[in-house]
């Protein structure tokens, strides 16, 4: 049984990449030619790290989690105001070692976005530029594999902020474990939509409370990369086997 969520992963998986005109396998090939043509130094710092053999088993991987917080949902319009970081692997997740930036907005906050991220107009009034913190940001994803919940998010902003403060993008493998708990309970909607029941909820604390883990506060960046590291180990310890390749889990 424990094959099964890796074969919905893979079909999955496939149907991203080939959406996207590129597979997965040529995620080393790809940070390999960006190195070489990255024109910014730290881009090019970050991309010669590398990444992993595709099928190094997931209980070996240097993992890094990822949380960043918006002023909106829209990465043409929205820009980054927090950042937060947090390394582990699978056994430990060491929290000394965590990381966390306030991002000047390229456009004025919102009172929406205020009251979802509290992070107010005097909070960002000194706060340094994107482009002022990515150096640091990147030295601590280097060689470390990213972990997100909800891809779209992370590598759609981030990506978008590097085109506009550095002229080049910036893309990296990542696992998602909001698409880790969608492939779990995909496969049950069919009975439950039977049964007249509500699909569950794929957010990060909703899905951390099906694994008994403990309630944290939500939208702050660096707290959500500790919760979204707890889950990912979570998630591995119910699902997986400890030798799962990695590329059957990135995308």
């Amino acid at each position: 049984m424990r094959d099964w969520p890796q074969r919905l992963q893979k079909h999955y998986r496939r149907w991203q990449w080939h959406r996207r005109g590129r597979l997965v396998s040529e995620w080393p090939a790809y940070l390999a030619d960006r190195k070489d043509k990255a024109r910014d130094d730290r881009l090019a710092r970050y991309f010669g790290a590398g990444t992993l053999d595709p099928h190094t088993p997931i209980s070996e991987v240097p993992l890094v989690a990822l949380d960043i917080e918006t002023t909106g949902l829209d990465p043409s319009r929205d820009s980054i105001v927090s950042i937060g970081v947090q390394p582990f692997t699978l056994n430990r997740i060491p929290v000394a070692k965590s990381r966390y930036w306030v991002v000047s907005p390229r456009r004025a906050l919102s009172s929406r976005s205020v009251i979802y991220h509290r992070l107010t107009h005097s909070d960002l009034a000194n706060a340094p530029r994107f482009d002022q913190v990515i150096g640091e940001v990147l030295e601590q994803l280097a060689g470390r594999l990213v972990v997100v919940h909800y891809t779209r998010i992370e590598r759609e902003f981030l990506n978008a902020a590097s085109r506009h403060y550095l002229k080049e993008p910036l893309l990296f493998p990542l696992i998602d474990t909001m698409a880790i708990e969608a492939y779990q309970h995909r496969r049950l909607s069919w009975f439950q939509r039977l049964i007249g029941r509500r699909p569950v909820s794929l957010r990060l604390h909703p899905s951390r409370e099906r694994y008994n883990l403990p309630p944290y506060q939500a939208h702050h960046a660096l707290i959500d990369a500790l919760a979204t590291a707890e889950l990912l180990q979570a998630q591995i310890a119910r699902h997986y086997d400890p030798d799962t390749p990695v590329g059957a889990l990135w995308e």
